[in-house]
């Protein structure tokens, strides 16, 4: 599957594809009153990016990376980065701009269409219905749309999206974007990282009675646990015979820096006795020791080219739930590991606001954006 996403994108981009220009020099971003700032930035780039008709991204390949997909793949990608969007809008303080961009963006996510699977082996729609799944769910938990008719069109549009994830639950239980032959209506290929991202949402909507499927949750969850290996990674994808990890492989804990977070945080989230606070502080601590390992991957134009296959997409992805096990760690354990990820997240801002980590779309940019801003809300204060 890594080949193959590989193959796309050089046939079609090449190693001609210019890398960024470095973002413009700036202090170290640090203590609360920086990040938040920094974070502010971020989120009024979502708000001047957002396009008229309320959404924050194109749903059609607008860059010269990513050719070789079906069509559709760009609108699921569409709607992944913009339920991400919309999240960080949400969980920020509310300003009137914030919050007419946010009902705008939610109105989008009502009214717009669900993704589909684009083709035989391109089943990226599941990208779609992970981040929808989780930002409906995060809309219901807030008293703002608690009890109004737009929360509750959002409500029905998430167990939507939850009943396609569902349907595309590979028997093992995890979820993926691809499909191997023989191609199947429900895929046989899984991740852990996309298992691990919709766990925690899966579960707050059971809690609500969203779905009955207990099966399900449980089936995600095992797969997940499967991953983990003896070095405290966890595989890209579950397999019979895993990969070996040692030397440069994917699943050396220098190519997994961007899975173990994801991964720790969401069996820590569903009270899975096998992750304890030693292992979220491992996991943290290798992910900043280590961390020039997601740096040179970062805005290269060709997927897993970097050392240990790592994809210049895992460093927002990454750092989004670094911060969120953060939060997991006890009280006095937290601000220093918060000030090396503001210090190392912030350093990749854009003079502009935005942050992006792989191509330039504009679903990569908002969803990169959207992550960072997330990324810092999370260590930042409660109102």
């Amino acid at each position: 599957m890594i080949l193959r996403s590989l193959v796309a994108t050089a046939l079609a981009c090449g190693m001609a594809c210019a890398q960024e220009t470095a973002p413009a020099p700036t202090a170290a971003v640090r203590t609360d009153a920086e990040a938040q700032v920094a974070m502010d930035r971020a989120l009024a780039w979502l708000v001047a990016a957002q396009f008229e008709d309320g959404a924050f991204a194109a749903g059609v390949l607008d860059t010269l990376h990513e050719h070789g997909f079906s069509v559709e793949t760009f609108h699921a990608w569409q709607v992944a980065a913009h339920a991400l969007a919309c999240k960080a809008l949400l969980e920020a303080r509310e300003t009137p701009e914030r919050r007419a961009a946010l009902d705008r963006g939610l109105e989008w996510f009502v009214t717009n269409r669900m993704p589909l699977r684009g083709s035989d082996w391109d089943n990226d729609a599941v990208w779609g219905w992970l981040y929808g799944t989780v930002l409906a769910v995060a809309v219901a938990q807030d008293e703002r749309y608690a009890s109004t008719p737009l929360g509750a069109r959002v409500t029905e549009r998430g167990k939507e999206h939850i009943a396609s994830l569902l349907a595309n639950q590979i028997p093992e239980g995890g979820f993926g974007y691809y499909d191997d032959p023989p191609f199947t209506r429900r895929p046989k290929w899984a991740t852990s990282f996309c298992t691990a991202l919709a766990l925690p949402a899966l579960k707050q909507a059971r809690d609500r009675d969203w779905f009955q499927d207990d099966a399900a949750i449980a089936r995600a969850l095992k797969y997940v646990r499967l991953c983990r290996l003896p070095n405290g990674a966890y595989a890209y994808d579950l397999r019979a015979v895993p990969r070996s990890f040692a030397g440069e492989s994917i699943d050396a804990t220098k190519g997994s820096l961007g899975r173990i977070q994801v991964c720790n945080w969401a069996r820590w989230s569903l009270g899975d006795p096998g992750v304890d606070v030693d292992a979220i502080r491992l996991g943290i601590q290798r992910f900043f020791a280590q961390h020039e390992f997601l740096e040179v991957a970062r805005m290269r134009p060709i997927p897993h080219e970097g050392f240990y296959a790592n994809a210049g997409y895992f460093f927002l992805f990454g750092h989004h739930y670094a911060a969120q096990t953060i939060e997991l760690l006890p009280d006095d354990e937290r601000p220093s590991f918060r000030a090396q990820l503001r210090e190392r997240l912030c350093a990749t801002q854009r003079p502009d606001g935005s942050f992006c980590d792989f191509g330039s779309s504009s679903y990569q940019t908002a969803a990169g954006t959207a992550f960072a801003a997330l990324a810092l809300r999370a260590g930042l204060p409660r109102e």
